[in-house]
């Protein structure tokens, strides 16, 4: 498969079918360019009218929003609560018995739970934290697999106001020390393991080996997931089924500020530590809930699947809160998609009759190459929307998942976001938008986007230039957790009074989107955002390495792949092995995912006179092995046409 567009018969416009027109919760274009200009000529009201017909208010809000550049409070005034709005009122108003979560794991055990059987394990998981002495204001850090005590975990933590922050259980324990230090966090909730590739993913050693140098954390919770033995600690470590046997079901949901912190998620930043970007509570509830409703397009009787972790955002917005706050089924899958063979994913549709899909373009690629007969094997037919999430989806993976697997019925909605806007900012809504393959079409509602040049001025349609938002939105980060200095200077100081995304992008003459990647030092490797910072930090604590710069290379499979340029300190030795040694020393000390594809030694690094690494000279190397971009502040020209040669002889 290539990602060259010019290799793929592609429509320039595919519109929706009238069926899904009629059918759909955002019905033709004039419904979108109507609600599109109600909402940005009177915002506020826009909002504050979606909130009070779409969210349960212990009080309602007094004003809409509050705006102080760049810091934004919504709903000001309001007392909610999200696990209410997400669990009691369905169980309590009509769905009790409707199924909130569908789970299969890697090994085939299966599980639904309605919203009132989730109504009842969230509330005695809420017992359990209280009875150990947590209270509104703590912090919880949850490290967890794809099951359905994560969302539990989640909605519990929301229900008495703890703060939680999901850390992907592929992080290492480094990275989840990090993430816990830098939360303080009092309680740590997790499982004995989890399955991936018929392997155990062994996640309370690796909370252990954290937690030695993690002296806020008083307690954790472990989930007994696959039965194998594990260290506890007696006085912290507490079992989940242990505790419940104690636990009741009269918690009520805490009546909490509509600002009040929902969740921190840490994101590779740019200086090597991770931030914790801030969410609050009833503009993401809100926002989250009413993306799913234009673009993934729920309805009563669907069942729908986001493939996402909920590690990450999407796992948040779109596996959790979102779809349970409009009363969704939501389905959630353990595993990996190749095992025990290639059409796991395919087997999972027409087993569950899932019809709405929402997953990467890594994902679609790598499927991709493995073949059309997997996909062929199985009835497809339930699906009737395809969405896409993590990077742009190119044309060829577009045109592939269009066809094979939604049978060129099913409209594609590529939707463009970030962990920091907390739902979805640019993207079709399936029942209005004609589609573009390879564009993320139109903003949707209260968002107003714009491509601007290094000085802030619109450019011209088609040429490209920096994505900007010049209107706060409900579901934005409040700040970073514990630097709002950081938060100010990454997001607004570049535009003054504008959020800058960090993505290049251009727009064509019919207001279409089209988002070309990251500006700053940050690879997306298979929806994964890495900062090149902190893979450097990784690789120069090994004692054989002086100094490295990390780029991100093209990568047919996972968009971009890790390529790492090191230099050895003079004492190293064995240097044969070294690459290997190091590719395995990035994991352990980030995650597997971070694993570099590619480490290559040289003498030396390109670099100004100032001494800054030139990491875009080393990008243009790995990605065409030619450097036509400025070189008047390289220090020494030898060292790129060194460069280059390696690449020639490899």
């Amino acid at each position: 498969m290539t990602q060259d567009a010019k290799h793929v018969s592609l429509p320039t416009l595919v519109p929706p079918s009238d069926e899904f027109v009629r059918q759909a919760n955002v019905s033709g274009m004039d419904a979108y360019r109507e609600m599109y200009a109600r909402s940005v000529d009177s915002t506020e009201e826009f909002w504050g009218q979606l909130a009070e017909q779409e969210l349960h208010w212990f009080q309602r809000f007094e004003k809409p929003l509050d705006w102080n550049p760049p810091f934004a409070k919504w709903f000001v005034g309001g007392k909610l609560n999200v696990c209410y709005n997400c669990v009691d009122r369905h169980a309590m108003g009509g769905r009790g018995n409707k199924a909130a979560i569908i789970f299969e794991g890697e090994p085939g055990d299966q599980r639904t739970i309605t919203y009132r059987e989730l109504q009842r394990l969230v509330t005695r998981f809420a017992s359990s934290l209280l009875e150990l002495g947590m209270k509104t204001g703590d912090r919880a850090v949850i490290y967890m697999p794809m099951i359905p005590e994560a969302a539990i975990a989640m909605l519990g933590c929301a229900r008495l106001g703890i703060p939680h922050s999901v850390v992907f259980g592929g992080f290492s324990a480094e990275a989840l020390k990090a993430r816990i230090q830098d939360l303080e966090a009092s309680v740590v909730i997790t499982t004995d393991g989890g399955w991936r590739r018929g392997k155990e993913i062994r996640l309370k050693d690796a909370v252990d080996e954290a937690l030695r140098e993690c002296p806020t954390v008083r307690h954790t919770v472990v989930y007994q997931r696959t039965g194998s033995e594990v260290k506890m600690e007696k006085g912290r470590d507490h079992w989940w089924h242990v505790l419940d046997e104690s636990a009741n079901e009269n918690v009520a949901a805490v009546e909490l500020d509509s600002e009040h912190p929902l969740f921190v998620l840490y994101t590779s930043g740019t200086t090597g530590k991770p931030k914790g970007i801030l969410h609050t509570s009833a503009g993401y509830l809100l926002q989250s809930a009413m993306t799913t409703k234009w673009v993934l397009d729920l309805k009563e009787h669907d069942t729908y699947w986001c493939t996402a972790d909920v590690g990450w955002v999407t796992g948040h917005s779109y596996v959790v809160y979102g779809p349970l706050a409009v009363g969704a089924t939501t389905f959630m899958y353990e595993g990996a998609p190749d095992t025990p063979a290639f059409d796991r994913w395919w087997r999972l549709i027409d087993k569950y009759k899932i019809s709405v899909l929402y997953t990467s373009p890594t994902a679609i690629r790598a499927l991709i190459r493995q073949g059309d007969h997997w996909p062929e094997r199985h009835d497809l037919t339930s699906l009737r929307l395809l969405g896409s999430v993590g990077e742009p989806i190119n044309p060829a993976a577009w045109d592939w998942y269009y066809r094979v697997i939604g049978g060129s019925r099913c409209p594609i909605v590529d939707t463009w976001w970030q962990t920091e806007t907390g739902a979805m900012l640019i993207s079709p809504m399936p029942g209005a938008t004609p589609l573009k393959p390879g564009s993320g079409t139109m903003p949707m509602p209260g968002i107003v986007a714009e491509i601007v040049d290094n000085h802030g001025k619109p450019v011209e349609d088609g040429r490209e230039g920096f994505l900007i938002l010049k209107k706060p939105w409900p579901s934005m980060l409040r700040t970073i957790w514990g630097d709002p200095e950081r938060y100010q200077d990454q997001y607004w100081s570049r535009f003054p009074g504008y959020y800058f995304t960090g993505d290049a992008a251009r727009k064509d003459k019919d207001g279409y989107f089209w988002v070309l990647g990251r500006v700053d030092d940050v690879m997306n490797v298979s929806g994964h955002r890495l900062s090149t910072m902190e893979i450097e930090s990784a690789l120069v604590k090994h004692p054989a390495v002086a100094e490295a710069a990390v780029v991100g290379k093209p990568h047919e499979i996972t968009g971009q792949a890790v390529c790492c340029f090191v230099t050895l300190k003079k004492s190293a030795t064995d240097v044969d092995k070294l690459g290997l040694e190091l590719r395995q020393w990035v994991a352990h000390e980030i995650g597997a995912f971070a694993r570099p594809e590619e480490i290559r030694f040289t003498d030396s690094l390109p670099k100004t006179r100032s001494g800054k690494i030139m990491r875009r000279l080393l990008r243009e190397i790995v990605t065409s092995n030619t450097v036509a971009g400025d070189v008047t502040t390289l220090e020494d020209m030898n060292v790129l046409t060194s460069l280059a040669s390696q690449h020639d002889e490899d």
